[in-house]
This record gives C-alpha cells, sequence and structure tokens, in this order.
C-alpha cells in the first residue's frame, strides 16, 4: 500500500511537471517581425484605398460629386439624388488621352492627374493638372528677383525647387468636353486675418492689439494681389498693398487683446509678426451693423514656457499664458459689441460668476466644401440688435442662456440649468419663428427641449435611456429637426449613431438609417437627402444614399479591401463585459495577430485612454493601424470602455469619475482583463501591458500603481499624470472644483487632487515615460515631476524626450511606434534584439514583406 502511495504521488508529480513544461512551451516569447513589418503604420496606409465619400455639395441643389478610389484607380461622380442617378463625371481613358495631348506629359485612366474640381453651374466644372515641366521664368517673376530671394532666404544660395507648370481645364459633364483656359484666374484666396461683413462692404481684423476694419474695396485690392498665390507668399503680398485701414479700438495692448491668440509661435517669431495684421475672432449681425467679440484679459494669468533646442542655430524660447488648474488668477473674459454706424463700442453687462466662461450662440451654416466664399459667423438672431450668448460658473455647474441688447450692452437672462457635477451644452438652435432648441442632460440622458422666444419652456422633444448626440438639420416649415443620436435601438452596440427625425411639437421619433452598424451622415443644405457612410469594426465600409422620407436612394459604393486582405488582414473582434460593478456593461475590440494561434498563450496589452471627453474604442471599420500593427508581433491587443468615459451614455456613466479623476477608471480596466482571461484561454494572465497617450499616458501609469501586480509594463506617453500643471478647463471641470464663499460674501475656490506622482512607491514591474519637449498642451513638467518622484522612490524606469515634437509626436511617429513595440517585445516576450539601427525604418517602404533582422544584444 505504502508503495503504491509513492508511486501515484510520484507519477501526479511528473505528470504536473510535464502540464507546466507544456504550458511554457505553449507561451508565445518569440516576436513575429517579419508580420509586424508587413503590417506597420505606414505600410497600412499603402494597402487601403476610399472607405468613406465626403460629399461635395454643388450649390443651389441637391447634386453632389464625389471621388472615390479602389484598386483600379480613382475615379469622380455625379450623384443627383432627385433622379436618382450616379454618373461617371470623365471617360477615364478619354480624359487621359486629351490631357495627355494637351499638357504633353503622359496620363491614363488609372492614374488622372485632376485636382482642385470646383463646379461653377450645374453642369460645368473646371480643374487643374500640375505637369512634370518647370513654369518659364517670366511666368514666376524676374530671374534677377529670383536670384536675390533666393540669397535672402538661403544664406547657402541653394536654388529652391522651381514650380511646376500648372494647366486649367474647364469641362462640360452633359457633352464631355474639355477645354484649356488660357484666360484663367485663380479663385479668391482670403487671409486668415479677414472677417468679412455679411454684406462684404466691411472687413474687421486686429493689428497691435487693437480692432481695425478697411472697406471692401480696399480689401478686393488685397484679393488681387494674392490671387495665385499660397502661404508666406500671399501673406507678404497683402502686406505690400497699400489701403487705408480705419482703427477702432484703442485700449488693446499684450495680453489684454482683440487679435486670436498667437499660442505656439516662439518669442522670436511673434516678436517678427508683431504690428501684422491678425485674425479677430468677431461674429457679425445679419444685418452688418453690428459685430460682437469674446475679449481675453490675460494680464495676470501665468506664464508657461518651453524651448525649442533644435530647429534653430539658437534654441529659442517659446512663452506663452496657460490657466492651471487651482490657480487664482485665470483668463477673465468680456463680450465687446461695435457699432459701425455710431463708431460706439459696448461691454456687455455679462458679469455674474467669478472667473466665469463666456461665449457667443452663432448661426447654424452650411459651408460648401468648393466655395471661395470667406468664411464668417453670424449671430444666432436675424433680429436686430439681438446678441445670444452664454454665462458659465468657474465650477461649471451651472450655465445662463443669455441675450444681450447691441446698442446698451443690457442682458436678459433666458433660462438657466444647473447640476451638482458639470453641465454640458451644445449649440443654441434658434428657430424662424424665434423658439429655440436646447440640448440638456438634466434628467440624465441628452435630449433636445423646445423654448420660446422669452425663455419660457414649452416642452421637450425626446425622452428615454437614449442619448442625442447633435442637431444636424432643421426643417421648419416641415416641422422636424434631424439629429444624431445613440443607444435608442435595441440589440445594438450602444454606441452605434443613428439619424433621427424628431417632430417639433414634441409628437415622435423615427429613425432615417435602420442597420446594426455605426452610421455617420452628412445632410444636404435642404435637408431632403444625407450621406450614410456606415460599417462595424468587423464589417466592410458602405455608402448609401437615403431621402429623409426614409427611403434609400442609392448604394453608392462599398470599399475595396482586396489588397488589405490579399495581405492577410483580418478584421478584429468586439466584444463586451462588465465593469467592476458587475452590471453596467462595458464595450471593447480585440486585435489579434493574422498568425494567431488558439493553442498558443499571448501576452495581452491594453490601450487606454480614460475619457471623460471620449473612449479610444473604435465603433466603424478603421485599419486602427497602431494597435494592429502592435499585435502583429505576437501580442493580443485590445481596447475597452469605462465608467466614467463617453458622455454618450448616461450622464450617470459619464460623470462616474467626478472627484476622483486620477482611479476612477482603473478598476474596469483591471476587471475587463480577467474577463478576458477568464473566457479565452489563449490570454496569459501573468504577462499583462499598457499602454496610451495624454489622458492614456496617465492612466496606463497609474494602472502600473495602483494594480502593480496585474500590470507589468506600461509605456506611457506625454501623460498629464499630475493634474495640478494641467489646464484648468479640463481639470477643474472633469474633476471638479469646490467654490467657497467666506463670511464677506467673497467668492474663492479650492482644488485638490490626487496625483501618481503620490504612489510612485509601489512600482513594481517596466515602465517607459515619454514626451515632446516642446509640448504646449500637457506640458512636460507633468512627466518631469513623475520622473522625479520615482527617482525619489529609487525605482528604476526607463524615459525618453522627443526632441522638436509637440504633443503627438506627429514628426517622428514612425520612430515611436518601433520604440514603443520593443519595449513590450523586451519586456512582455522576453525577445531581447538589440541593434542601434531600426531596420526596418531604413528599409524602402513598400508593401513586400520585410525579413526578421538578426539582432545581436550589446556586450
Amino acid at each position: 500500500m505504502t508503495h503504491h502511495v509513492k508511486f501515484c504521488s510520484l507519477l501526479l508529480l511528473i505528470l504536473s511537471t510535464t502540464y507546466l513544461v507544456a504550458q511554457e512551451d505553449n507561451r508565445v516569447v518569440t516576436a513575429n517581425y517579419q508580420l509586424a513589418a508587413r503590417f506597420a503604420p505606414y505600410k497600412l496606409n499603402t494597402l487601403t484605398y476610399s472607405t468613406t465619400i465626403s460629399p461635395h455639395w454643388i450649390e443651389g441643389t441637391d447634386r453632389f460629386w464625389y471621388e472615390w478610389e479602389t484598386s483600379d484607380g480613382k475615379s469622380f461622380y455625379l450623384i443627383d439624388p432627385a433622379q436618382g442617378t450616379k454618373t461617371p463625371i470623365f471617360d477615364n481613358d478619354r480624359i487621359a488621352a486629351e490631357l495627355t495631348r494637351l499638357t504633353k506629359d503622359p496620363w491614363d485612366g488609372q492614374h488622372l492627374p485632376i485636382r482642385g474640381i470646383r463646379f461653377i453651374d450645374e453642369d460645368t466644372l473646371q480643374f487643374e493638372v500640375e505637369t512634370s515641366q518647370d513654369q518659364e521664368r517670366d511666368e514666376v517673376e524676374d530671374q534677377t528677383e529670383v536670384e536675390q530671394k533666393q540669397e535672402e532666404e538661403n544664406g547657402d544660395n541653394e536654388a529652391k525647387a522651381a514650380k511646376k507648370q500648372v494647366f486649367h481645364f474647364e469641362y462640360d459633364v452633359a457633352s464631355r468636353t474639355i477645354r484649356q483656359l488660357e484666360d484663367w484666374e485663380d479663385p479668391d484666396n482670403h487671409p486668415a486675418w479677414a472677417s468679412v461683413s455679411p454684406d462684404g462692404k466691411t472687413v474687421v481684423f486686429a493689428r497691435n492689439h487693437n480692432l481695425y476694419m478697411m472697406t471692401g474695396e480696399a480689401y478686393q485690392q488685397i484679393l488681387d494681389a494674392r490671387r495665385g498665390k499660397d502661404g508666406d507668399e500671399a501673406d507678404e503680398a497683402d502686406e505690400e498693398v497699400e489701403v487705408e485701414e480705419t482703427q477702432l479700438s484703442t485700449d488693446g495692448e499684450e495680453h489684454y487683446s482683440y487679435a486670436d491668440s498667437d499660442r505656439g509661435d516662439t518669442d522670436t517669431e511673434k516678436a517678427k509678426n508683431k504690428g501684422k495684421r491678425k485674425h479677430a475672432s468677431v461674429s457679425w449681425a445679419h444685418e452688418s451693423r453690428y459685430f460682437a467679440i469674446v475679449r481675453r484679459d490675460q494680464r495676470q494669468t501665468g506664464d508657461l514656457w518651453v524651448i525649442h533646442s533644435v530647429g534653430n542655430r539658437r534654441p529659442e524660447l517659446e512663452t506663452y499664458k496657460y490657466d492651471m488648474a487651482g490657480e487664482e488668477d485665470i483668463t477673465q473674459r468680456e463680450i465687446r459689441i461695435y457699432d459701425l454706424e455710431t463708431g460706439r463700442m459696448v461691454t456687455v453687462d455679462a458679469k455674474r460668476f467669478k472667473d466665469q466662461q463666456l461665449g457667443i450662440w452663432n448661426a447654424r451654416k452650411f459651408e460648401y466644401s468648393d466655395s471661395d466664399k470667406p468664411e464668417r459667423e453670424l449671430w444666432l438672431s436675424d433680429a436686430p440688435g439681438e446678441l445670444h450668448f452664454w454665462r458659465q460658473s468657474r465650477d461649471r455647474q451651472r450655465v445662463e442662456v443669455c441675450v444681450a441688447d447691441a446698442a446698451t450692452g443690457e442682458v436678459r437672462v433666458l433660462f438657466e440649468e444647473e447640476l451638482n457635477t458639470y453641465v454640458e451644452t451644445q449649440p443654441l438652435e434658434r428657430l424662424e419663428s424665434g423658439d429655440m432648441l436646447w440640448w440638456s442632460e438634466r434628467d440624465g440622458w441628452a435630449h433636445l427641449y423646445r423654448y420660446g422666444p422669452d425663455g419660457a419652456f414649452k416642452y421637450r422633444l425626446t425622452e428615454g435611456a437614449w442619448s442625442v448626440r447633435q442637431i444636424v438639420g432643421v426643417d421648419e416649415a416641415g416641422g422636424v429637426v434631424y439629429a444624431m443620436a445613440n443607444a435608442r435601438e435595441p440589440d445594438e452596440d450602444p454606441y452605434y449613431q443613428h439619424l433621427y427625425q424628431v417632430n417639433l411639437d414634441g409628437s415622435g421619433v423615427q429613425i432615417l438609417d435602420p442597420g446594426n452598424f455605426d452610421h455617420r451622415v452628412e445632410m444636404a443644405e435642404s435637408n431632403r437627402f444625407f450621406v450614410d457612410n456606415y460599417s462595424r469594426v468587423n464589417t466592410m465600409p458602405s455608402t448609401a444614399l437615403i431621402a429623409t422620407n426614409g427611403k434609400k436612394v442609392l448604394d453608392l459604393e462599398e470599399a475595396d479591401l482586396s489588397q488589405l486582405v490579399a495581405a492577410g488582414y483580418e478584421f478584429p473582434e468586439p466584444y463586451s463585459v462588465k465593469a467592476a460593478d458587475r452590471v453596467t456593461d462595458l464595450y471593447g475590440v480585440m486585435y489579434k495577430p493574422f498568425d494567431f494561434d488558439p493553442t498558443k498563450k499571448y501576452p495581452i496589452i491594453e490601450f487606454v485612454y480614460p475619457g471623460p471627453q471620449t473612449e479610444s474604442v473604435s465603433k466603424s471599420f478603421s485599419t486602427n493601424r497602431y494597435e494592429t500593427a502592435l499585435a502583429q508581433f505576437g501580442f493580443v491587443v485590445v481596447t475597452v470602455g469605462n465608467r466614467g468615459g463617453h458622455p454618450a451614455r448616461s450622464k450617470w456613466y459619464h460623470n462616474y469619475g467626478y472627484g476622483n479623476l486620477r482611479d476612477y477608471g482603473l478598476a474596469d480596466k483591471k476587471v475587463a482583463i480577467e474577463q478576458l482571461v477568464d473566457r479565452h484561454e489563449f490570454i496569459d494572465q501573468d504577462r499583462v501591458g499598457i499602454y496610451g497617450h495624454s489622458g492614456g499616458g496617465f492612466m496606463s501609469t497609474a494602472a502600473m500603481l495602483v494594480y502593480p501586480d496585474l500590470f507589468k509594463v506600461a509605456v506611457s506617453s506625454s501623460g498629464n499624470h499630475n493634474n495640478d500643471v494641467y489646464n484648468s478647463f479640463w481639470s477643474e471641470k472633469h474633476h471638479g472644483i469646490e467654490e467657497v464663499l467666506d463670511e464677506d460674501g467673497e467668492v474663492s475656490f479650492e482644488y485638490d487632487i490626487d496625483k501618481n506622482s503620490d504612489l510612485a512607491g509601489n512600482l513594481k514591474g517596466h515602465l517607459l515615460l515619454t514626451t515632446g519637449d516642446i509640448d504646449n498642451n500637457v506640458h512636460p513638467a507633468g512627466t518631469l515631476r513623475m520622473a522625479e518622484a520615482l527617482i525619489k522612490a529609487n525605482k528604476r524606469f526607463d524615459f525618453f524626450m522627443f526632441p522638436g515634437q509637440r504633443h503627438s509626436y506627429r514628426e517622428m511617429a514612425d520612430y515611436w511606434f518601433w520604440l514603443r513595440a520593443e519595449y513590450f517585445v523586451e519586456h512582455l516576450l522576453g525577445d531581447l534584439h538589440w541593434n542601434p539601427d531600426i531596420k526596418e525604418l531604413n528599409l524602402v517602404r513598400d508593401d513586400a514583406p520585410v525579413p526578421a533582422p538578426a539582432r545581436t544584444p550589446p556586450m
């Protein structure tokens, strides 16, 4: 009996050891560099063609055109919704032959050089073609002038690239005939500084911090000087034109200016641009008599700095004003109204809350993408002298909708909104009757309410456990408003958006684009038709034309993913889990390597962004190139929402993190991983990574410090780790700031927030912190303070600073992808490869598979 027990025990030990070894053998420990290089983010871009339609509406009609690219090349289509027709604008082979004949450059139907299409009437369009030939010198300027400019601008006398010759053509769609325009005149090129009145007679701008104006005739001289020029050349041309300017204000000064902020310029650039015309964000009364502007006083606001260490002979300082959370001296705002008839400026009597926010409500406008008309903002009301605006308390818990008398500045409060967390708003909509449509979350969901011109509440238009996202059109004559909304359709992901027709009398709601997809629409100005781009993360993206009576007019396109699929691409997988409360549903997406083997164990990496203004979880088709590419190394990459995230769900869900801005989403991220581990045997619970950018950088580091036994590796880029040095708008709004009233009735504010640096001693795993050295959004100070706290806690970690990069690392995105990926490869897979060259970036970025590099670790 004793021998039998010993034998069984020995057998059990052998079997257990064998099982553990087998488990160990199933662990993915080698990175698939070849697959990762094939689907690197910059490669994915070359494997996809058009996936959505952006309609170019033809002014005065419901017709539109669009371009669509497939593996057969690019085509252009004209759509007539009323007739239900889709017509190719060009016979590609024929137009290619014509362009070859006229330009002397060879083209074919799959490679059309057409650009700048612009319909000048319903049946006639114009476009241009850039050729391989340089412009003749006399088309540019005198040779001597060219050489002088080169010597001035390029100290080393290096010649600039010559401009290429451009041909302009006019094309008749019906007859398919083309003619070259010998007398072509470039359309107006409006400078960024100009704000043109509705009647075109007055142009307002800022100079030396004050307001100025010029006549429409003078402005036309500037447009003529700019014609055919771009960028700096156009700006230099308009400064050389001498026109009469009238100064409208004299009280402007630095940091109490009428001009828009020049944030982003170095101090050297600011000095260089001093005295030049600048844009002033004015809003015009419909009859052109008045304009209004929100003026900011930042004289007491603290400065912040970044240093441009690269790209200049000497490092240059960039100084800018920055409202930090909890600070006493923050930006103050006022609304000024100028009367062009009397030359008088009044200040709106808008004072209500200490350190309040102010904004002007502007009218809905429809923008034609091909128009060369100047952009402008118009007052919400077309009633003479009536300016609608809003003001909000610093704690964001109270909003008042007001109207001001333009002549006197006197104010009436129309209605108000109040919550114990924060009030969010959408643009106020005004009907021709004077009634107003107001978006509100007052009952815990986002819905529409109707008010009279005097601010009296009439009735609600929508209700229920779903959210209106935004109004996209109003048909007052038809008695309806069109709005995007989500979470209304049963058995769908609640984030999927749909277009709804809502009756203005509150009597009903009708869906216009049914189908279990995420829908993104673009409405015609008439509100009779809309283009519907729809898909899910795991479906082919498609586009349809639908009438607002609910009838589908045309199926327009289905995306061509043939090259992507041929390369081995597979759709990601949507999933859902429960939040830490075991009640709330969370929705996510899983990205697997394309050589996925379900018998193996993969590390899991969570890509995070906490919100609260959004969640980084895709709902419609996208290559999601960074998540997709990272997975190919041999990881399962997931995204998932969290309570306190997306505003499209209930107000309770959205505001869950109020007062706990550091930790609110972490428990949900943790239990999501745990549920996926329980659900899928291919996930290795002992190898969990996490990464994110900005708020996601903040969250990924926090996850490592709050749950150090679960999260083993984090890459945290540009994180707002210490929200006491982040901007007041985001931090105070989403975390909360307490308004305190003393015995004398004076208001002050108290702000306190938990920081990642407070938990530095908890670090157990591998952490990479990164930042851009000129990030003027999430200042490098946040990352540096996190690093200091880790050093003081005697922790090992990794740190990387991107030189010359703002918040996004845009110019170094490819380098950043490999740096981040290889950090996970080393510390989650244990596949230590090292070489000073990132060979994958040194190879030609074509579609051919990239061989796995042979690497040796450093000595």
